[in-house]
């Protein structure tokens, strides 16, 4: 059993395209889509398989649109375990501006899910062996119950694992009360965590420091887009800075992010060594066209410039 499982409430197709100019109340001609699949915890388990390591995809689906998700996880080699839903899973929409030279993406609303489905989701994941790791990314289902993180983090309790949550707005906010062993918000989102507006880079290490003495959670990676991460800890504050490269893309850079630091850790690398490589892959990411993750090559050429400044 891998040691890495990740768990999409709100997995998504993703299909993308481009057109010559984006221009309203016109018939756009749009070049052959490509369909790939998506959701937070469904883009860190390609990722963590890009880079080489062993990962189980967790998943809710339903409709030709989750049959076709499956099936194109399943081309990609990626180990799954999927839970049939009532309802269709969503498609999401990808359009490139090749005028403007901007991406657009339409991000569609999840299908309901009743008890009975996320119910037997959290039995699945009860019942996986060996886990280090359980990695919960992507937004929440209509239909979850406000206590399911606090059901997770029970679940990794009992399997000695650790629970990295990646979500934001309400579902970041009770993600935060079940004490996970990491959070990844933007500075933004861990403003709203700490009720503080505007927040700044140097604001963020003591907030940060703050969020982990009320014990909500052990590990903070505040991602700072262009400008790296700041990884927290009980003990240091350490500022992640990444080169500048030309950005293609920034879909998926998040996730990246993430499934490079969960895959390095599961190898045995140090905190601070494995939030490094996480910020090269998110940085790769951004190399990539439409929704395309990142690649080892691209990571492991960025990984060496990636520098660490401990601030405290």
């Amino acid at each position: 059993m891998p040691a890495i499982v990740t768990l999409t409430f709100n997995p998504a197709l993703d299909k993308s395209t481009s057109v010559t100019e984006l221009i309203s109340e016109k018939k756009l001609k749009c070049t052959l889509p490509v369909y790939e699949p998506g959701g937070g915890g469904i883009n860190v388990a390609r990722a963590v398989h890009k880079l080489g390591g062993d990962v189980l995809a967790l998943y809710l689906a339903g409709g030709p649109a989750g049959d076709l998700l499956g099936q194109l996880l399943v081309n990609e080699g990626i180990d799954t375990a999927s839970i049939s839903i009532s309802q269709n899973t969503r498609e999401n929409f990808i359009v490139a501006d090749l005028a403007s030279r901007k991406q657009y993406l339409f991000d569609m609303p999840g299908p309901y899910i009743n008890p009975g489905e996320w119910q037997e989701c959290l039995g699945r994941l009860e019942a996986l062996n060996d886990l280090k790791y359980i990695v919960v990314s992507g937004s929440m289902h209509p239909g979850l119950p406000d206590d399911i993180y606090s059901c997770l983090a029970e679940i990794a309790r009992k399997k000695k694992a650790k629970l990295v949550i990646d979500t934001s707005g309400r579902a970041l906010q009770l993600a935060v009360q079940c004490s996970a062993w990491m959070i990844k918000p933007n500075l933004r989102e861990l403003g709203l965590l700490a009720g503080q507006k505007d927040l700044t880079v140097e604001m963020a290490g003591p907030v940060a420091r703050q969020l982990i003495g009320q014990k909500l959670c052990e590990v903070i990676l505040v991602s700072l887009g262009a400008e790296g991460a700041l990884l927290v800890d009980s003990e240091t504050t350490t500022r992640l800075l990444q080169p500048k490269e030309k950005v293609k893309s920034t879909v998926g850079a998040g996730d990246s992010l993430v499934a490079g630091m969960i895959y390095k850790l599961s190898l045995g690398e140090t905190l601070v060594e494995a939030a490094r490589y996480g910020v090269a892959c998110g940085c790769a990411a951004t190399l990539k066209p439409g929704s395309e993750l990142c690649s080892k090559s691209d990571a492991d050429r960025i990984f060496s410039s990636i520098t660490t400044l401990r601030i405290s």
